[in-house]
């Protein structure tokens, strides 16, 4: 299936000139190009535009989780019928296994699995090893090691009515594919056998395949809702991938235990040989216990620690990634386009993300806690990470040092996205000092009165602290003085990060605090003041760059303005305020030439983490459906039945089934009191 943009939107504004110069250059073979949009200019359509022209599967990139939420959503509204996946951690909390040496404090890995960003990655890898109209949203997790996808798809089966297999052949082969049997109900990668049938929930989304057997056959294939359990489609056939990315094959994980058990002994030689006595007891007593757990159940916690011996890979050498399940050329070149966005953050990301790990690694290494094979369960360094990708367009209102280097290699100028289609023009910036005697007697109580006038008139509210305990306080202390506000920063897991921003949109509160996660690819368009407190303070958070990022986030409102709390004007105030006038007076000017009046944004409000509870919001509609006429004609009664289906499904410890029967019963007994 083709790329195929399904809205009544025209590219206008600086956008037809962006689109074409970016597609000659991908057809001219350039390696890499900037598309330096303003805030608001729609750097993303103009990227939507060029994919359906190039029509090759793309890989977005973004610097965090929320922003990558927020683009999966706009790029799955312009391709509606493509296969639009987000691909971030699965982590919503995560402690990396650590040692420090200067007071002997070894620190477990400790993590908390999200089992649904677990789906949506089994669902992007699926997706780009089945068809060709696929993008990727992925935070910059992407790096990091994954299985091979050779072996991901050599386990993968088809499974078609008349498939050659009895009913024991396939419970085996579903452990074999990593699949666990369950009794109870269904999670994804879970099966259980009732009667002459199999019932097994994919990992890549949340219904249930029942296969009926006649003989050593596949007689029969339903597919069932994994709530409801209404049959959705009886198909021909489907295709089942392995519950894992890391799939190791019988053989090669024997042959991966010796290796591995190789390589202890040439560490513990090195030890004993160095003196370290402790070192050498640690390290064996600990891989020891790891090899008998591989031997007798495949896995061991921790086990990603092996991964080169199981990959088959030589040392240093580079891990397979998301990039390696998207298509490559004969001759293995990367054969998609790749999307940094806000690249001036995600770039030094990618950049970075190799040193820290390795740091961490030797120094467990060097204790004994670790082989050194660990080293190589690592992310990608950088000059393995471009080479990993296809051809590259850097997006970002502020490119940074990286990307003027790019494009000095070959001649090119930044792609400039300064005029807006909506006419939208960069906002007044009111420079304000933090405290001054007799006018304003503190920058909190100042930005108080221009808040409230703010929300008067129904708009929203931008402030951006320092430090996150600051965002904290400054929230309790704005909600104390009746500002219906909540904090936002790093520390908020990711669905709840998507969820706060989307009740900010539809306006469930007024005033917005973080920290810099609000600077870069948040679209806001409801945001009429933007507060910057502490404006002069000299670092990364008030630099040129984070400066005018902030300032962006008010230019998506015809009423947008920005106040600054500086004491003084730095270098980098000076910086950031002269170019967004510059602009300002270009989209000025560009307005008055084509006597355009500014509107702002109108942007429909959806979220992913709707999506992500669509399937509940819909099972329940459909059960109201079914049980409304009886309601009606005995309302007492149903709810009754109802209320004793939910405390069944709780002791059975069924909670999805639960939460689904509590809001039928929520919405009927509303329905009750209405018609009283």
């Amino acid at each position: 299936m083709k790329f195929e943009i399904s809205t009544d939107k025209t590219p206008a504004g600086d956008q037809p000139t962006a689109i074409k110069t970016l597609v000659d250059g991908i057809k001219a073979g350039l390696s890499s190009q900037t598309l330096m949009g303003v805030t608001g200019s729609g750097k993303t359509f103009t990227v939507a535009n060029v994919i359906q022209q190039i029509q090759k599967p793309t890989l977005v990139i973004a610097h965090n989780k929320t922003l990558a939420a927020q683009l999966a959503q706009e790029y799955r509204d312009f391709f509606p019928n493509n296969a639009v996946h987000y691909f971030v951690s699965y982590y919503d909390y995560y402690q990396p296994e650590a040692y420090m040496p200067t007071s002997d404090t070894y620190i477990e890995k400790e993590a908390q699995i999200n089992e649904e960003i677990d789906r949506l990655r089994h669902a992007s890898t699926q997706a780009l090893l089945t068809r060709k109209d696929v993008i990727i949203v992925a935070s910059v997790s992407c790096i990091y090691g994954l299985g091979s996808p050779i072996e991901y798809q050599k386990v993968h089966k088809k499974i078609e009515r008349g498939y050659q297999t009895n009913r024991a052949e396939m419970l085996r082969t579903l452990v074999d594919m990593y699949f666990e049997r369950t009794n109870a109900d269904l999670n994804p990668g879970h099966f259980r056998a009732v009667g002459n049938t199999i019932e097994i929930m994919p990992t890549n989304e949340r219904v249930i395949y029942r296969l009926s057997f006649g003989g050593d056959t596949v007689s029969h294939i339903t597919k069932i809702d994994g709530i409801t359990r209404a049959i959705i489609e009886e198909p021909e056939v489907f295709f089942l991938f392995p519950a894992k990315h890391f799939v190791t094959p019988e053989a090669e994980r024997k042959v991966a235990i010796e290796d591995i058990k190789a390589e202890l002994d040439e560490q513990l030689k090195k030890f004993k040989k160095e003196g370290k006595l402790l070192e050498t007891e640690r390290l064996k007593r600990r891989t020891d216990h790891d090899l008998a757990l591989m031997r007798e159940i495949g896995y061991c916690n921790g086990i990603e620690n092996y991964s080169r011996h199981f990959d088959r890979r030589k040392p240093g050498e580079a891990p397979y990634t998301l990039m390696s399940y998207f298509p490559h050329t004969a001759d293995g070149k990367p054969d998609f386009l790749t999307i940094i966005d806000e690249s001036h953050v995600t770039i030094p990301q990618l950049n970075g993300m190799y040193a820290g790990d390795r740091s961490r690694k030797n120094t467990l290494v060097e204790h004994g806690f670790r082989l050194p094979s660990a080293i190589d369960n690592r992310p990608l360094k950088f000059d393995e990470f471009e080479a990993t990708v296809g051809q590259q367009i850097y997006t970002t209102a502020t490119p940074g040092k990286y990307e003027f280097a790019k494009l000095a290699e070959t001649g090119q100028k930044p792609v400039e996205q300064i005029i807006r289609p909506t006419g939208l023009v960069d906002p007044v910036i009111d420079v304000r000092p933090i405290v001054e005697e007799g006018k304003y007697p503190g920058q909190v109580k100042d930005f108080i009165e221009e808040a409230n006038k703010v929300i008067k008139t129904g708009g929203r509210v931008l402030v951006t602290t320092l430090t996150k305990k600051m965002a904290e306080d400054l929230a309790e202390f704005l909600a104390d003085k009746k500002i219906n506000t909540k904090y936002i920063h790093s520390d908020i897991v990711t669905m709840e990060r998507i969820e706060i921003l989307t009740d900010f949109r539809k306006g469930k509160f007024d005033c917005l605090v973080g920290v810099n996660l609000l600077r870069e690819g948040l679209d806001l368009p409801e945001v009429e003041l933007v507060a910057i407190l502490d404006a002069d303070k000299a670092g990364f958070l008030r630099s040129e760059t984070a400066l005018i990022q902030t300032i962006g986030r008010a230019a998506r409102n015809v009423n947008g303005r920005v106040v600054l709390y500086a004491d003084e004007i730095t270098a980098a105030l000076e910086y950031a305020i002269g170019e967004t006038n510059r602009r300002r007076e270009k989209q000025l000017a560009y307005n008055k030439k084509h006597n355009i009046t500014p509107k702002t944004i109108i942007k429909e409000i959806k979220s992913i983490a709707d999506q992500m509870r669509s399937a509940h919001d819909e099972t329940v509609d459909t059960l109201l459906k079914i049980d409304m006429q009886l309601f009606k004609k005995n309302p007492v009664k149903v709810l009754k039945e109802k209320r004793r289906q939910m405390e069944s499904a709780v002791a059975i410890l069924d909670f999805e089934t639960a939460a689904i029967l509590r809001d039928e019963i929520k919405y009927l007994e509303e329905f009750v009191e209405k018609e009283k």
